[in-house]
């Protein structure tokens, strides 16, 4: 099968690649660009293992092809962060205990920060919602909702501070 020459900017870099156009953005992530974090999960777009940000939306990577995001702006949770510093979310996930296995966290994460970029102050009804389309299977959602509603908390605060 021929393949199409697409261009990416992931996590702030700039990447051409070649993919068959039937190829799932969430294999091109993780096999080609070695981005382990978007997990393949159920692959039907129920799980939101996946979750990833492109052009803004979140966006569950394995129901989408790559070739539909030829020119996109696309970060992962490896965007998030730098070496030195965790994205005040990923701190929250870990020290209220939301991680559990760890499986779906990114795509938690990546789906949280979209949130918090769209309703700054949700309420825990607010974050219930807005994760809904991402499953947790270990537990339960409590520490989920409580790591959110902390990174926006701390959010908010330092940026009260910064004013």
């Amino acid at each position: 099968m021929p393949k199409t020459a697409i261009k990416l900017n992931v996590n702030g870099k700039a990447e051409d690649l070649l993919v068959e156009p039937r190829e799932l953005l969430i294999y091109v992530l993780r096999e080609k660009l070695n981005l382990t974090g978007p997990h393949v999960g159920c692959e039907t777009s129920h799980c939101g293992a996946c979750t990833v940000e492109i052009d803004g939306k979140s966006v569950k990577s394995c129901t989408m092809f790559a070739v539909q995001a030829n020119g996109a702006d696309i970060t992962t949770i490896e965007g998030l962060s730098t070496p030195d510093n965790l994205h005040v979310l990923q701190r929250m996930f870990r020290e209220h205990h939301g991680l559990q296995c760890g499986y779906c966290t990114p795509g938690m994460i990546m789906r949280a920060h979209r949130l918090l970029q769209e309703n700054p102050n949700p309420t825990e009804d607010d974050v219930r919602f807005g994760i809904a389309g991402n499953l947790c299977r270990c537990t339960g959602y409590q520490n989920i909702v409580k790591s959110i509603l902390a990174a926006a908390a701390e959010i908010n605060a330092a940026q009260e501070a910064a004013e």
